[in-house]
């Protein structure tokens, strides 16, 4: 693999506002207005994390305030009814936490958000102690990375791959332009021409990626 992947230590952020398992309703409300943030991880007494309060979970006591619900809402709903008659963030809070470590790839991270439609995440260090939060906007600043910072770490180390010393110098030019990548140049070996428009997409940052690279007995590529 070239490079050093980004981790979710290098973008989350430190600072982590918290409360614990008896932290009332109003307090927590209040909380999150005064961060101006949508979800707090609960810790117990010894500073572990136990749980998360978001603000769905505060909702149900909203949207149940003046409704009888019949029974099929009941049934249907029974988690949602007992938060509506919760008072602290022991009986809030969704748990057990969902977390991811901070030693986790960006890639992993976004995975993670996706596959379970959450906004953010408690990042945990290797003994499981709450570090940090990593948020949509916090992946995405792998994309403020400044286009020569791109054009480097591909020059390194994605063109010797492609064109092995001494022929890596002249044989692939790199440009980037806003996060875009314009590959030109001309390959010994055909069969990586395919190969590198992939390689240089795997490079956190890029946004897209231009090939017109030829091989040694073939025209050059049209636009990936």
């Amino acid at each position: 693999m070239h490079g050093n992947p980004h981790l979710v230590s290098d973008v989350m952020t430190r600072t982590v506002v918290t409360v614990g398992r008896e932290a009332t309703f109003k307090e927590i409300v209040r909380i999150l207005e005064e961060h101006e943030v949508s979800a707090l991880p609960v810790l117990d007494g010894a500073g572990q994390i136990v749980g998360v309060v978001s603000e769905a979970d505060l909702l149900p006591k909203e949207e149940f305030r003046d409704d009888d619900p019949d029974r099929r809402t009941q049934m249907r709903r029974l988690a949602d009814l007992a938060k509506a008659g919760a008072v602290t963030a022991q009986d809030l809070m969704s748990a057990p936490a969902l977390t991811i470590h901070d030693g986790a790839t960006l890639a992993q991270a976004a995975r993670t958000m996706a596959r379970h439609g959450v906004k953010r995440l408690p990042v945990v260090d290797g003994a499981g102690a709450l570090c940090g939060v990593v948020s949509r906007s916090d992946l995405l600043k792998v994309f403020l990375r400044p286009d020569e910072e791109l054009a480097v770490e591909i020059r390194q180390h994605v063109v010797p791959l492609l064109a092995p010393p001494p022929a890596t110098a002249d044989a692939v030019r790199v440009e980037v332009r806003d996060g875009v990548v314009t590959l030109t140049g001309q390959l010994d070996d055909e069969s990586l021409v395919p190969v590198a428009a992939r390689l240089v997409r795997a490079v956190e940052g890029v946004i897209d990626v231009r090939c017109h690279l030829g091989g040694a007995t073939g025209a050059p590529d049209g636009p990936s």
